[in-house]
């Protein structure tokens, strides 16, 4: 069944469960908030990708509006909620300077494969030492889903929708274990290749081979 939902494009991909912080500014979005907020309901932030709007979204709850402005400029906190699917899209409500559109909530199968887990954490802590964040690999939770770490491996804003596409929890840890190794290479000899700029024109300490 068919649910009605406003809709608030922008070039971003939300997951469900993410914390995001928005500035609003635009009179449509500041009054879609306004609506959002007083009858304690949802909008949709479906991701804007090649100069349209994509069919799958995210529900965001707003948690709250920590500043509003003069100008009627807000600081919202919102979370990720459930992912849906546009049936229909409308440009501009009936009077309403937002969008909306008719959605069809998503359904999820949390089929965790556990191999796929450890070797996904082995990638990803390689990663982080590699980049210098280490606490971000000690900061990540034992129970973490791929949606927790999505933001966090390099994905293109692309990758990021095609991620949000997959219904399974092991379709992810797949795209992502392959993004992983196949970026790793890639990190490494970038990261060599800045130790050797660091060092051009700097005094060498070098011991000479002993022929």
């Amino acid at each position: 069944m068919a649910n009605f939902i406003p809709l608030f494009p922008l070039n971003i991909v939300v997951y469900p469960g993410e914390k995001i912080n928005l500035h609003i500014f635009e009179p449509r979005y500041k009054q879609l908030i306004q609506d959002c907020f007083a009858t304690s309901k949802p909008f949709g932030i479906p991701a804007f990708l090649k100069k349209g709007v994509s069919e799958i979204g995210t529900e965001v709850h707003i948690n709250s509006i920590d500043k509003t402005y003069a100008s009627g400029e807000m600081d919202i906190k919102c979370k990720g909620g459930n992912l849906f699917r546009i049936i229909n899209f409308y440009r501009q409500l009936p009077s309403k300077l937002y969008a909306g559109g008719e959605i069809e909530i998503l359904t999820d199968l949390d089929d965790e494969d556990p191999i796929l887990k450890v070797q996904i954490q082995e990638k990803i802590q390689h990663l982080y030492e590699i980049l210098g964040l280490a606490t971000l690999y000690i900061n990540l939770p034992e129970n973490f889903k791929i949606y927790d770490i999505a933001h966090q491996l390099g994905l293109t804003l692309e990758q990021e929708y095609v991620l949000l596409q997959f219904r399974r929890e092991s379709e992810r840890q797949e795209m992502v274990l392959a993004h992983l190794i196949a970026i790793l290479p890639v990190v490494e000899q970038t990261e060599r290749l800045k130790e050797r700029v660091k060092l051009n024109g700097h005094f060498k300490n070098l011991i000479p081979p002993n022929f």
